[in-house]
């Protein structure tokens, strides 16, 4: 079986555009500007295309959401002002018309099926890139809106208006291939970008909490939204076995539906006192830095970019082997200790060894693990992947 092709860091685009030829312009569409880890990347590669002389304009179903704040200075906003994402596919077919970008590229299931259809009834020339971040296996997805089960039926369907499908990790594209049903060609991982230029001086503000830097109790962190999917009851429950042998606390970051029944089964297997939920942090990484281990206990993830994160921060990382991401982050194990989703005392039996999970994986090794994962790098990957799809036009460099 031929192997989907993967940009490495030596992919990096080197060559610079004659000056006659037009500046590439590319279209990023997203649902709006909430705090998630899609709409953050986005903004960030934004930024990197227009340092490289991309022309760059954001296409936004509803322009609303915290992260509006951090938009970059001179970025053109296209407003949809959508009530529904299928509601979008009118006016941004109507704005491929008129715009004709280069290339429209699109994030997240749901709007990446509008983007297409949007290409189909607009015509011209506009190459469709799509990003799944998500696995679409109907297994994977049966915490979802039953409408996210159609997904991978409209990619098929709409297979022909694809230039190009983007998966985070070999799983995800694995899946776009047989369950999507899209062309092996067509399909690309490029996995996320995690490290931007300020990394490190966000990593090093203070963390500000009491219980990092105590050393009479170890203490783990987790980051993610509180939902079935990152299996925030496997990793109390470890953390209850855990506490039988060793004195150690828990910081869950993250906002979501399940926050009260969190509370509760804490409660009942008797860690409260153990646990602090933080909710949404708008920069975690101090708290990542100030533990002695992050945890990830997810049943399936994309990606991970979490763990990317942590290990950004120098802090050595637990995650389950789920699908997709863990597994090609860690190097299947080489940076990190991985364990099986929802087993509980497997994943105690990895928070005991936190006290030698530093000497097992120094903080230079893992911080030069995850600067394979770096804005600029991404950037590049995906700027080789358009000029493929484009090469009659530039960079604007």
């Amino acid at each position: 079986m031929t192997a989907m092709p993967i940009f490495k860091a030596s992919d990096v685009v080197r060559s610079t555009v004659a000056a006659s030829r037009p500046p590439l312009s590319v279209a990023i569409y997203l649902h709006d500007l909430t705090g998630g880890g899609v709409e953050r990347q986005s903004l960030g590669l934004a930024r990197e295309f227009l340092n490289r002389g991309v022309s760059v304009t954001l296409v936004l179903h509803r322009h609303s959401g915290e992260l509006s704040n951090i938009v970059p200075a001179g970025l053109p906003i296209v407003d949809l002002k959508s009530s529904r994402t299928i509601a979008d596919v009118p006016p941004l077919m109507r704005y491929l018309r008129s715009a004709r970008p280069d290339v429209l590229l699109a994030n997240v299931d749901h709007n990446n099926v509008a983007a297409l259809m949007a290409r189909a009834l607009a015509g011209g020339r506009t190459r469709v890139v799509i990003c799944q971040h998500n696995p679409v296996a109907h297994d994977r997805l049966s915490n979802q809106n039953w409408t996210y089960r159609l997904v991978p039926y409209a990619y098929f369907l709409l297979s022909p208006f694809i230039s190009s499908a983007i998966a985070v990790s070999g799983g995800v594209g694995a899946e776009l291939i047989s369950i999507a049903g899209l062309p092996r060609a067509k399909v690309r991982i490029i996995h996320n970008p995690v490290i931007n230029s300020d990394f490190a001086a966000r990593c090093h503000r203070s963390a500000g909490h009491p219980w990092c830097g105590n050393r009479n109790h170890r203490l783990f962190v987790t980051a993610g939204r509180l939902v079935p999917q990152k299996d925030h009851e496997t990793l109390l429950r470890a953390l209850a076995l855990h506490r039988e042998r060793m004195p150690s606390r828990l910081l869950v970051l993250g906002a979501g539906p399940m926050l009260e029944g969190l509370r509760t089964l804490a409660g009942e297997i008797g860690v409260s006192d153990a646990v602090q939920f933080l909710g949404f942090q708008d920069n975690p990484l101090p708290l990542f830095r100030g533990a002695d281990a992050f945890v990830l206990s997810s049943k399936v993830e994309g990606f991970g970019n979490v763990l990317v994160e942590a290990m950004g921060c120098g802090t050595p990382v637990i995650a389950t082997d789920c699908p997709h991401g863990p597994a090609e982050i860690l190097d299947d194990g080489r940076y990190g200790l991985l364990v099986p989703p929802g087993d509980p005392a497997a994943l105690a039996a990895a928070m005991d060894r936190v006290a030698t999970l530093r000497d097992q994986f120094p903080e230079p090794v893992l911080k030069g693990r995850a600067a394979e994962f770096s804005y600029a790098t991404c950037a590049d990957r995906y700027l080789r992947l358009f000029q493929t799809l484009v090469p009659d036009v530039g960079r604007g460099e």
